[in-house]
């Protein structure tokens, strides 16, 4: 996936975000914090999730499923993954 290879450092940045909002979740829950910080960092973490999947999703669209990517046949296989991954997603 060369998408992921070139843009690494910003993805694992964003990974890494998400990680230490997880962990003050845990930290609020387990401080008993009031329901609407917990609620507020859950969204946080909800909206950099998002962030992470659109900007991999985008990648992945531009690099694998543009018009000189790959052959017709290996685009609607590549196109099938991509729309069980984007239900997944949305359940």
């Amino acid at each position: 996936m060369a998408h992921t290879i070139k843009g690494k450092k910003q993805l694992l940045t964003r990974v890494r975000r998400i990680k230490g909002q997880a962990e003050a979740l845990e930290w609020a829950l387990d401080q008993e914090s009031d329901c609407s910080a917990i609620l507020q960092q859950i969204a946080a973490i909800r909206g950099a999730v998002n962030g992470l999947m659109a900007e991999v999703l985008e990648g992945h669209l531009r690099d694998h499923l543009g018009p000189d990517a790959v052959d017709a046949l290996q685009r609607n296989d590549d196109l099938e993954q991509v729309i069980r991954v984007l239900r997944s997603y949305m359940k």
